[in-house]
């Protein structure tokens, strides 16, 4: 039998390719995923008792022979009636409103049409088809070179299922390639619900013939099997990998494993996971993994791999993963999510909408788990402690022992979604400079009798690195006051949120300002200088620094304190760091440079001689010191400046 295939236009072949050429590899998930329902509908079949004949071995297998790529499976095969309908009938508008429709759209076409099977002429010039029904039908043989034309007659094929034979164009040889043909099917199929064997490998066994002298141990000499090389079928998927499986079922290790299955370069292990295991109103099964995130956002995002039904479709995942989880590694699986052509490109509909709640809120949910659940067993044991009399225990929640692994993610979820941020109210911690750790509502309880300012204002201080601020850090708790520990690289975003979220709340760095004015209290300490001498000192200090980066401030101090401190005015500081995160409307900030103030204590004994030295040069040398130290306890003196300091010093003892 000869025909024409059914389509409103001369070849439909030129427009497969020129539309899908840069997915080209797709072919084969899409003619391997045809094989694997093929036999999934058998095994149907037999379930039901449709199909009584012996199914045995179901395996599909790749291959490549000379210039051809055959696929084989031992599924329901198809009978004349059956290609003609599959095969033969492609529904097809026409290419010119093919064209029309999908200018815009360069890949990704093929599933959106039926085309699966026609991906194949992507690659190859010519495309055969050798199928035995299991009804009891011929077997046929079809081919097709590419043109609208095609050929069908009956096959020799002795056996239940298809064979699809490709025979590969020139100028796609890479897919005669024995690793090129691996490397896609270890990306598309190694979850297949259906064992796939492309080749062999090699594993060593012990010999039943062969043996070898080893020493005994005793001087003497024994025989062992001697170790050799064996060629067995290389069989590339596991067909029932964990996200599969029960959750009951699986231990620690068992995820361990099949997060290094997955990530094979990731040497570290993942800090907990979240098992899904949906079924309605929509269908969703995965694993989602933890992993250390310290400091960074790994830029790196597509680490979630999406599969429908086993079969992997991309590890792009905006729209079904929110933005916040993208952080995230792992295996989402559902045959619910719509993919248009090739099943790789995700359409954003209410479907896809839901599972990303869901998903967000499965999230919150497994953190709010373990915050509460280790909060509730801390305080029995507290209460058991405080019974004889002793000290409470020590111990951290399962939050806390993770939290400065993942704090970033919580951050970062807080930041960008709303719903998350309201859960994460109740368990996002803070941590302070003794490692220690509070819930957001109770931080602010442990504070506030302390730090809240003259307008009733509940005042965060914290740090941002402990060795650099240690002596602003020292004052603070010289004064009683806690200061909290925030060194993520969303933090100046961080604090911004919890300002918004928490009436009467100020953050400010531990460095804004000096102590006495971190927290703004009624009380002022007297001054010792007089307004004319303050006024004389200003400019004695002033005409000795940089005034673009310094603003001289005289205040009133302890006259223990430091004779002069550096401060960042906390605005302009935090403002500037969310432009380098942010950019957008914020770049005004990013491009102004570093400004400090330089505070001078007006009742320190060195400003008091600074100011009555009658020796200019050695007045001029004093201020050059007492600048030089305070920007060298803020990291600020550096090269030529440093130098001519070390120098002066020298001199000076």
């Amino acid at each position: 039998m000869q025909g024409n295939l059914n389509v409103q236009t001369e070849n439909i072949f030129p427009v497969i390719k020129k539309f899908l050429y840069s997915d080209h590899e797709i072919f084969l998930r899409e003619l391997v995923s045809n094989a694997v329902d093929a036999t999934q509908k058998l095994k149907a079949l037999s379930s039901r008792g449709e199909f009584k004949g012996e199914m045995g071995d179901l395996t599909i297998e790749v291959k490549i022979e000379k210039k051809k790529l055959i696929i084989s499976d031992r599924g329901i095969g198809m009978t004349q009636e059956e290609i003609d309908k599959y095969i033969n009938q492609i529904a097809f508008s026409g290419v010119n409103d093919f064209l029309d429709k999908y200018k815009d759209v360069q890949e990704n076409l093929i599933g959106h049409f039926g085309l699966g099977f026609y991906s194949a002429f992507m690659v190859a010039d010519k495309v055969e088809i050798v199928t035995k029904s299991w009804k009891d039908a011929p077997a046929m043989h079809w081919s097709c070179d590419g043109s609208p034309e095609f050929d069908m007659k009956e096959g020799k094929k002795k056996d239940r299922g298809t064979d699809i034979i490709l025979h590969i164009a020139d100028d796609c040889k890479e897919f005669l390639e024995e690793q090129r043909i691996l490397e896609l099917l270890k990306k598309y199929c190694r979850f297949m619900p259906v064992a796939i064997r492309f080749g062999e490998e090699s594993e060593w066994v012990d010999s039943e013939t062969e043996f070898e002298e080893v020493d005994d141990g005793n001087g003497g000499k024994t025989k062992r099997p001697k170790r050799v090389e064996k060629k067995v079928p290389r069989i590339i998927n596991d067909t029932d990998p964990a996200w599969k499986k029960a959750p009951s079922s699986l231990t620690d290790e068992d995820y361990k494993k099949f997060y290094h299955e997955l990530y094979p370069m990731n040497f570290e292990d993942p800090l907990f996971q979240i098992h899904l295991n949906v079924d309605y109103p929509f269908n969703l099964t995965g694993i989602l993994y933890f992993p250390k995130v310290r400091k960074t956002i790994d830029p790196n995002r597509n680490k979630i791999q999406l599969y429908c039904n086993q079969v992997f479709v991309t590890d792009s995942v905006e729209g079904v993963v929110p933005e916040y989880l993208m952080l995230l590694h792992g295996v989402l699986d559902s045959p619910d999510i719509p993919l248009n052509v090739s099943r790789s490109y995700l359409q954003s509909d209410s479907n896809v909408k839901k599972i990303a709640q869901h998903i967000s809120k499965k999230v919150a949910d497994k953190l709010e788990e373990m915050s509460k659940a280790e909060s509730e067993k801390r305080k029995a044991e507290s209460d058991a402690d405080a019974s004889d009399g002793s000290q409470p225990s020590a111990f951290n929640t399962q939050l806390e022992e993770k939290w400065d692994d993942i704090k970033i993610f919580v951050e970062y979820g807080m930041l960008t979604e709303e719903k998350f941020c309201e859960r994460a109210m109740k368990f996002a911690l803070l941590k302070n400079t003794e490692g220690q750790y509070f819930k957001l509502d109770d931080y602010r309880d442990k504070i506030k009798a302390l730090q809240t300012d003259k307008d009733k204002n509940v005042i965060y201080l914290y740090a941002t690195d402990v060795d650099e601020q240690h002596a602003y850090i020292a004052k603070a708790k010289e004064k009683g006051y806690d200061v909290l520990l925030m060194d993520s690289v969303l933090n100046s975003h961080y604090i911004n949120l919890l300002e918004q979220k928490n009436e009467k709340t100020r953050f400010v760095r531990v460095d804004g300002d000096t102590v006495e004015r971190l927290i703004a209290h009624d009380d002022n300490i007297p001054e010792k200088l007089s307004q004319e001498e303050k006024d004389k000192l200003k400019p004695i200090i002033e005409n000795e620094v940089d005034k673009a980066r310094f603003t001289v401030q005289l205040e009133s101090m302890e006259s223990d304190d430091q004779p002069m401190v550096i401060t960042q005015n906390e605005f302009m500081r935090r403002y500037k760091e969310m432009s380098q995160t942010s950019g957008g409307g914020m770049g005004f900030y990013g491009e102004m440079p570093d400004s400090y103030n330089l505070v001078v204590n007006i009742n320190h004994p060195l400003i008091e001689q600074v100011l009555k030295e009658q020796d200019a040069d050695k007045q001029k040398q004093l201020v050059h010191q007492l600048t030089d130290l305070a920007l060298l306890s803020n990291g600020l003196l550096k090269g030529e400046a440093l130098t001519q300091f070390i120098k002066r010093s020298v001199e000076m003892i």
